[in-house]
C-alpha cells in the first residue's frame, strides 16, 4: 500500500521552492514569536499554552495541512499530469495512501518540531506544555492531511476552500462558538493535549474518547472517499 516512486514524486512536488518557502516561514514565525514573548514576559505556563494553542495549533498546523494535503494531489489533477500516474500499474488506493503518508510526514515535520522548540523556549516544558502541544500537532496533522488530500481530489478550488476552513472555521469558529467546537479538529487535538498537560492549563470542549473516535473516523473516511473519487477520475479519463 506504499509506492516509493509515487512518494518520491510527491515529496518533490511538496518541497518545491514556492511551497517550501511558505512552510518554512510559518514555523520560523512561531519560533520568533516564542522568543519575543519569553523575552518580554519570562517563563509563564499559561502564556506558553496561549501562544502554542492560539498560533501553533489553531493557525500554523491547519495552514501547513492545507499546503501539504492539497499539494500532494491537487496540482496533478489541475494540470492533467495525474493521467500519466493513473496509467501506471499502481493501485488507486496505493496512490492515495502513499500521498497521504507523504502529506502527514511533511505536515508533522513542519508543525510538531517547531511547536516543541517554541514550547521549550517559552517555558522549558513546564507542566508538559511543549510535549502536550507537540502531541496535539502530531494527531491534528494526520486528520488535516486526510481532509485536505480529499479536498484536493474533489475540487479544483481546494486551496481556497482549505484556507477558508483553516482561517475561519478552525481559527475563529472552532475557537469561539460552542457548537462548532465539537466539529473542530483543533478541539479534538486539544482533548489529547489536555490529558498530557498539567491540570486545568489546557482545556477542550470535546471528551477524549469522542475526540479519538472522531479523529480516527474522519481520517479513515476521508482517505477512503478520496480513493473512491480517484477511481471515478480514472474511469472518466478512460472514457
Amino acid at each position: 500500500m506504499y509506492d516509493p516512486t509515487v512518494a518520491r514524486l510527491t515529496y518533490r512536488a511538496l518541497l518545491g521552492r514556492r511551497r517550501a518557502l511558505v512552510m518554512f516561514a510559518l514555523p520560523a514565525l512561531l519560533i520568533v514569536i516564542a522568543a519575543a514573548v519569553r523575552a518580554f514576559t519570562g517563563a509563564d505556563d499559561q502564556v506558553a499554552a496561549n501562544v502554542l494553542g492560539g498560533f501553533a495549533l489553531a493557525t500554523m498546523v491547519p495552514l501547513i495541512g492545507v499546503i501539504a494535503g492539497t499539494g500532494a494531489i491537487g496540482p496533478e489533477i489541475d494540470d492533467g499530469s495525474i493521467v500519466y500516474l493513473l496509467s501506471k500499474p499502481v493501485k488507486r488506493p496505493t496512490i492515495i495512501l502513499t500521498k497521504l503518508i507523504v502529506a502527514i510526514a511533511v505536515t508533522m515535520a513542519f508543525s510538531a518540531i517547531p511547536t516543541f522548540i517554541a514550547g521549550m523556549i517559552l517555558n522549558g516544558n513546564g507542566q508538559q506544555v511543549a510535549v502536550a502541544y507537540t502531541v496535539a500537532t502530531l494527531v491534528a496533522s494526520i486528520a488535516y492531511s486526510a481532509l485536505f488530500l480529499l479536498l484536493g481530489t474533489v475540487s479544483r478550488h481546494a486551496v481556497v476552500i482549505g484556507l477558508v476552513y483553516a482561517l475561519i472555521w478552525e481559527a475563529l469558529f472552532g475557537s469561539l462558538i460552542a457548537g462548532a467546537k465539537t466539529l473542530s479538529v483543533q478541539q479534538w487535538a486539544l482533548a489529547l493535549a489536555e490529558k498530557v498537560s498539567g491540570e486545568g492549563l489546557i482545556t477542550s470542549d470535546v471528551s477524549l474518547p469522542l475526540a479519538a473516535a472522531l479523529l480516527a473516523g474522519v481520517t479513515v473516511l476521508a482517505t477512503w472517499y478520496a480513493g473512491q473519487k480517484l477511481r471515478t477520475l480514472t474511469l472518466a479519463g478512460e472514457e
